[in-house]
Order: structure tokens, then C-alpha cells, then sequence
């Protein structure tokens, strides 16, 4: 089994501000309607960014960097998207993330079957090597304060609607409300990073859409059992806690986020929520219930992501991987390449952005790198995760050391996993076996085996 079928395969199984004042600039106030030519040796370039999270302030920052004339609009800076909060460890350096903002560094990783059978990672880390966990509210807090340092200009605001130009050289133009007034920008170039249910899709119709969900209640426990979870995060599979995903518990500062997600049993989430507390059982009983949290998820990349003068990045894009339901560091990532994109178009000093290229710079970019693996990853969960005794086989394949090593460098560094040939061939004839003890053929089967081969 080659290298890069692996980095597929293995990382499938996983996935208020604390800072000193920073420095500004002042940007100008928000431009009023108007129709004047957005040619690139007149005037700065203006852009709208929707939505303040990981992927909209990536893409602020580096917009406003270069020079670009930045609007960060965020309806509610102070709230958080539930989210299990692990990132890779490639991300601190990557995205500069200061090591105060990380609540736990975590070494022990354990898949729990629906038979309660372990696969414990954590015996191949290397010196150094943890996953880093967080809370939303501190890394978005953080990276939006940064966005602001370099020039961007957060509005809080609700993003209601974006009127399109009828020319290449006419604005389009943003509509928000702020303290109960409604207001608009004129902008060149907008990306919307506004989540799952993003309006900015809407906005220029970027195709159906299948949305997950995500269930999270924090719990603060009582110290002793809190400090079990000191550097563990457990992920529990089976038809209990979801059909068609898993449910998990991982630890903040001062508490655990226990939850669940689901494409197909939405309806179901409380009862799922239900299963995944029994599960953990005593491990988590006696704590305190602090706050409850539910969110849209996307399922696939959405058909259209650049339409005109407009791009999507994050969630709105729709790149939150298949198995692992990792989403922070490619909402950021998408961000940031996208607003790279856009800086790349205008210093070529050629007038316009333009929608042929946007998709080129950033859109056929981010497909070439990252559009492959999500497709596998879609057909793994289909697999693995279908049946409580391919969920069996899952864990039971995670045992493996050499399964663990590959899968913490894929998921650490978003690299290609280096495999050893041999060990690649005994792993992959251990995996046909383990979907042959869990009765898992067919379409499906063979459909993993024509991408692995």
C-alpha cells in the first residue's frame, strides 16, 4: 500500500481574548454606496469578510496584511461554535498560536468499540508530540484580535444580505444590521466565512447541501476526576452514541466537553447525547453541567464555492473532513490561502478580481491539495463507521503501533506519512482481514480496495 494511501487511511481515524493590547492601525470608516471603478492602481482594494471565526479572521489578516482594505463581520464576537477543540500540532507554528491560549496537551488518545474494546494511542509519540486542545472562544478571540492588529476592521454585526454588481467594475454591496440600524459597505471582493447555514452561499447559490449535527454539553468535574482527563481524550464508536459518526469526551481548562454528531439521526441528537454520558459513565458522573451546545456541520465541500467576485472558505465552503470531523485547521487554512489568492490577483496590478481568477489562485489550489483526501475520508466513514462491527474492525485495526505512528504524523503535520514497504504490505492484508471478520463487502468494500490498490 503506497505512502500517500495511508496518510488517507490513518488520519481518517482521528481528528475572550488572553493576549496583551496589540498594535493597530486605524483603518477609514466603511465606504457608502458607490459605483466608482475598483481598478487596482486607483485605490486599495476593498474587501467583506463574513463571519469572525477561524477561517474568516485567517483571511482577514491576511487581506488586511498586504494592504487590502478589510471589513470583519461578526454577529457575535463574545459566543463559540461547539467544537471538540483539538488541533493539529502543526497548527501552533503554522498559524503562530501562542502556547498560553492551550488548555491541555494531551498523550493519550483512546478509541473505545461499541463492545468496549481499546485501542489506546500514545506509546509511538515522540518527545514533544501531544495534541493540543482548545476552546473556540479563546482561538477565535485570538485570531480575530490579530486580524484587527494588522488592519482589519471588525463590525459586529449581522450579515443580512449582498447585492451583486450589474458590471465588472461596479461594487457589490453588503447589507448588515448593527444596534438595530441597518448599514452597507461597498466592497470588490467578498468571502464568506459564515458557518454551515451560511447566508453568503445563499447569497450566490452554491448548490444543495447536507449538513451534520453536533451536540456538546461542558462539564466540570469534580478535581479528582477531572485530573484523569488531564492529558486524555477518549472518542467512543457505536450505533449508541451515532449511526454514522462518534461521540467524544475532551478536556478543557477546567472541564470535559462531552458530545456526539450525526448526519442522518438528527432528530435523535438528545437521545444519542444520552448514550455517549452512559457510556463514559462514572468517569464523568457527579459533574456539573455548564452549558449546552449544538451546531450545523457540513457533510461535503458545497458544488459552487466561487461565484463571481465571491468565494467561500471554512464551513460556509464546506471542509470539515469525513471520520474525524476535523475542521479548525482547514477552515483556517482555506482562509488563509484564499485571502493569499486575492492579494496575489490584485498586486498583479491588472485591475479586477476576477471570478476565473479566484478559481485558479485559490479554489483549484485548495482542490489539488486537499479535494482527494476528503473524498476518501467520505468513503472510509461509510465503511468503517456503517455498522457497529465495522466500528469493531476499526478499533481493533487501531491496536496496530505502526497504524498509530502513521496516523499521529499525518494527523500532527499534514504531510505525507513516510511507510516502511513491507510493514505497508502486512498492514494492508490486515485490514482486508479486518473487514472480512467484520462482514463489511460489497459496492462499498470494493470501491476502498480500487482507491488503496
Amino acid at each position: 500500500m503506497a505512502a500517500n494511501t495511508h496518510h488517507r487511511l490513518l488520519s481518517s481515524t482521528f481528528s475572550t481574548s488572553i493576549l496583551p493590547p496589540l498594535r493597530r492601525k486605524t483603518p477609514s470608516s466603511p465606504p457608502s454606496f458607490s459605483l466608482i471603478s475598483a481598478r487596482a492602481d486607483s485605490r486599495p482594494l476593498r474587501a467583506a469578510v463574513i463571519g469572525g471565526g477561524p477561517a474568516g479572521s485567517s483571511a482577514s489578516e491576511a487581506l488586511a496584511a498586504a494592504g487590502v482594505e478589510t471589513y470583519l463581520l461578526e454577529r457575535s464576537p463574545g459566543g463559540s461554535k461547539p467544537c471538540g477543540g483539538a488541533i493539529p500540532l502543526c497548527m501552533l507554528d503554522e498559524f503562530s498560536i501562542p502556547e498560553e491560549l492551550i488548555d491541555r496537551r494531551v498523550t493519550q488518545m483512546r478509541i473505545i468499540s461499541p463492545s468496549n474494546l481499546h485501542a489506546d494511542f500514545g506509546k509511538t509519540l515522540r518527545p514533544g508530540e501531544h495534541i493540543p486542545m482548545l476552546r473556540r472562544e479563546v482561538l477565535d478571540a485570538f485570531l480575530r484580535r490579530r486580524a484587527e492588529s494588522n488592519g482589519a476592521r471588525l463590525i459586529a454585526g449581522l450579515f443580512t444580505a449582498l447585492e451583486s454588481p450589474s458590471s465588472a467594475t461596479e461594487p457589490y454591496i453588503v447589507h448588515y444590521v448593527k444596534d438595530g440600524s441597518v448599514n452597507t459597505i461597498a466592497v470588490d471582493v467578498v468571502i464568506g466565512a459564515d458557518g454551515a447555514n451560511s447566508r453568503v452561499a445563499k447569497a450566490i447559490d452554491a448548490g444543495p447541501y447536507a449538513q451534520a449535527i453536533a451536540f456538546q454539553e461542558r462539564i466540570r468535574l469534580p478535581p479528582a476526576k477531572m485530573e484523569r482527563y488531564a492529558d486524555l481524550a477518549e472518542m467512543y464508536v457505536g450505533g449508541d452514541v451515532s449511526p454514522d459518526f462518534y461521540g467524544w469526551v475532551f478536556p478543557k481548562c477546567d472541564h470535559v466537553a462531552v458530545g456526539t454528531g450525526t448526519t442522518v439521526a438528527r432528530s435523535q441528537i438528545k437521545k444519542l447525547q444520552a448514550g455517549i454520558r452512559a457510556r463514559a459513565g462514572g468517569k464523568i458522573a457527579g459533574g456539573e453541567v455548564i452549558k449546552v451546545e449544538a451546531h450545523p456541520i457540513p457533510e461535503h465541500p458545497r458544488p459552487r464555492r466561487v461565484r463571481g467576485r465571491v468565494a467561500l472558505v471554512g464551513d460556509a465552503a464546506g471542509y470539515v473532513t469525513k471520520c474525524s470531523g476535523e475542521g479548525i485547521y482547514f477552515a483556517a487554512k482555506s482562509g488563509r490561502m484564499c485571502g493569499e489568492a486575492i492579494v496575489k490577483i490584485w498586486k498583479k496590478g491588472e485591475g479586477m478580481v476576477t471570478e476565473e481568477e479566484l478559481k485558479e489562485e485559490y479554489l483549484r489550489k485548495w482542490d489539488g491539495e486537499y479535494l482527494g483526501m476528503f473524498r476518501f475520508l467520505d468513503l472510509l466513514q461509510r465503511v468503517f463507521y456503517g455498522s457497529n462491527v465495522g466500528r469493531e474492525a476499526l478499533v481493533e485495526m487501531c491496536q496496530d503501533e505502526y497504524v498509530q505512528r502513521m496516523t499521529f504524523d499525518s494527523y500532527f503535520y499534514k504531510r505525507l506519512a513516510e511507510g516502511d514497504r513491507w510493514r505497508d504490505v502486512g498492514l494492508m492484508w490486515k485490514t482486508v482481514a479486518s473487514l472480512v471478520k467484520a462482514r463489511i463487502v460489497g459496492r462499498e468494500m470494493e470501491n476502498l480496495m480500487e482507491m488503496v490498490g
